[in-house]
């Protein structure tokens, strides 16, 4: 029983198809003296253009109203201004004086290479290689009598013999 049913779907299911296949195009049969029918195509008829019936005239667009522009106000010309008053510039206040620098401490002086050690230890402190530094140091100490102020600098305070006193590489030998 399901089979027949299914068979039954199935030949709808062709059918539709047949009829809307050979929709688009139509087919003549003509008979031919031997009783056999023959078949030819028709062609198409050409497409005729049809104007859709105008069922209502078309509605004019209600027409545009620009609001009405107001009038431009009234401008009166201000007062005339009175002369500028010419003001004399403030005066400039001077720039700020530097505090005064204090005076870098006297060169100690030295009597005997004994008193080059100590002044070497302090300029020596901060120093990174402090064997190499304190050598050169009082070696310099003894020969220009002199160790500049502070851990860096200064050399001038000493003179030409400290600043001018150089290694075997032309570099300066005092620290």
């Amino acid at each position: 029983m399901a089979s027949k049913s299914i068979l039954l779907l199935l030949g709808i299911v062709l059918l539709v198809t047949a009829e809307a296949s050979s929709y688009d195009e139509q087919l003549t049969v003509k008979v031919d003296y031997a009783g056999v029918p023959s078949v030819k195509p028709v062609s198409p008829a050409p497409p005729v253009y049809v104007k859709p019936p105008n069922l209502a005239p078309p509605v004019p667009a209600p027409p545009v109203v620009k609001p009405p522009t107001p009038a431009p106000p009234v401008v009166k010309p201000p007062p005339t201004p009175a002369p500028p008053v010419k003001v004399p510039p403030a005066p400039v206040p001077p720039p700020p004086l530097k505090p005064p620098v204090a005076p870098a401490p006297p060169v100690p002086i030295i009597k005997s290479p004994k008193d080059c050690s100590p002044l070497c230890d302090f300029r020596c402190k901060l120093h990174s290689r402090q064997r190499v530094c304190k050598r050169a140091c009082v070696t310099c100490c003894v020969r220009c009598k002199c160790v500049p102020p502070g851990t860096y600098g200064n050399r001038e305070k000493c003179g030409t013999c400290y600043t001018s006193m150089v290694t075997h590489g032309n570099r300066p030998k005092c620290p």
